[in-house]
């Protein structure tokens, strides 16, 4: 936990038995900075700042959606900033802040253990940074937490251009026909996508709070009032921005669907295309074997006659008939006839 005290002569690192003394003083801005709400920490904010204990209970625990809520004393607004993951996923980095009469407490909400801690403190961290410099010094809680709240919005909105940039890789690669292994590079897509709606969501809820804290603080000062306005502005704007590229990549995503579609049509036609050539060819396989099969049959019934009269028995009344021989060559001929006439109008010859 530290302990800061912000004057106009600059900034100093105090402890925490310094803060109920700090606290009591009007001249002096108190900011305290938690980057995990232990039992410790949460016992100070519960027995020295008097913590509600419903927003002792959101410090402590994971919140899943940005949210503000007006207490007699303070007032407590959580919101989230992006970080890239693995395989595309969106970690949730959380930032609670409790905004009082004369002092700021910002609370790092739990983190996934994935995620390096340093990405839970960037926006805090950026902004003492700055006061350090000297190009910075808040005089009220205000706008101290519009300094680390315009940080947390730039953030998701560097998170956007980096998306974006992806999306442009994505795009150059559908129409360059370069796209590779096409399940591979439909998870890079909607990976993409995915990051955006994810940064989309974090902003709109964002400015949304603001915009409702404009209305909902009565008791904040017209300089408060004026700085939660223009947050609420930036968060629309980072909105808006991940709205255009999250449509733009929608367009990238339908494109590369239709060239997958026309291909497909165009393989599926090929298929067909040879399938008809391979029935064609077999119709007219079998139209030959029936021209094979008919005349072999035709041919096939003068042998029969030859074969029955050459066999040469002793008892074949046949062989002394004076028209043995013409009967046979007519019953050749005449069968060879009946046959070709009958496959001649089966089609088959």
């Amino acid at each position: 936990m530290d302990v800061r005290l912000i004057t106009t002569a600059g900034i100093e690192q105090r402890t925490v038995e310094e803060l109920p003394t700090l606290l009591a003083r009007d001249d002096v801005l108190v900011w305290v900075d938690i980057p995990s709400c232990d039992a410790q920490a949460a016992q100070v904010l519960s027995e020295v700042f008097g913590l509600h204990p419903l927003a002792l209970r959101d410090c402590v625990e994971r919140n899943r959606v940005p949210k503000v809520h007006a207490y007699p004393n303070h007032v407590l607004v959580v919101l989230h900033a992006p970080e890239k993951g693995q395989r595309g996923h969106v970690h949730y980095i959380e930032l609670n802040q409790i905004i009082g009469r004369n002092y700021l407490v910002t609370v790092h909400g739990p983190i996934n253990p994935a995620v390096d801690p340093a990405a839970a403190l960037r926006e805090t961290n950026a902004v003492l940074e700055r006061m350090h410099a000297g190009r910075l010094r808040p005089a009220t809680p205000f706008e101290l937490s519009y300094a680390i709240v315009s940080a947390l919005a730039r953030n998701q909105e560097a998170y956007v251009e980096t998306a974006t940039s992806d999306v442009w890789r994505l795009e150059q690669r559908v129409t360059g026909g370069d796209v590779g292994d096409p399940e591979q590079f439909l998870t890079e897509l909607f990976q993409a996508r995915h990051g955006l709606l994810a940064v989309r969501t974090m902003s709109a809820l964002s400015g949304a709070i603001y915009g409702r804290m404009t209305t909902l603080l009565t008791n904040m000062p017209p300089e408060g009032q004026r700085l939660a306005a223009d947050l609420a502005e930036q968060f629309d704007r980072v909105r808006s921005v991940a709205d255009s590229e999250r449509e733009y990549l929608q367009g990238v995503i339908e494109f590369y669907q239709t060239i997958v579609t026309v291909r497909a049509a165009l393989v599926g036609q090929a298929q067909n295309e040879e399938v008809q050539r391979l029935t064609e060819a077999s119709y007219a396989q079998n139209e030959e074997i029936k021209k094979i099969s008919g005349w072999a049959a035709i041919l096939f019934a003068p042998t029969l006659v030859a074969a029955v009269y050459g066999m040469n028995f002793e008892y074949m009344p046949e062989l002394h008939w004076r028209g043995a021989y013409p009967a046979a060559l007519v019953l050749m001929v005449m069968s060879s006839l009946g046959l070709y006439w009958t496959f001649k109008r089966r089609g088959w010859l």
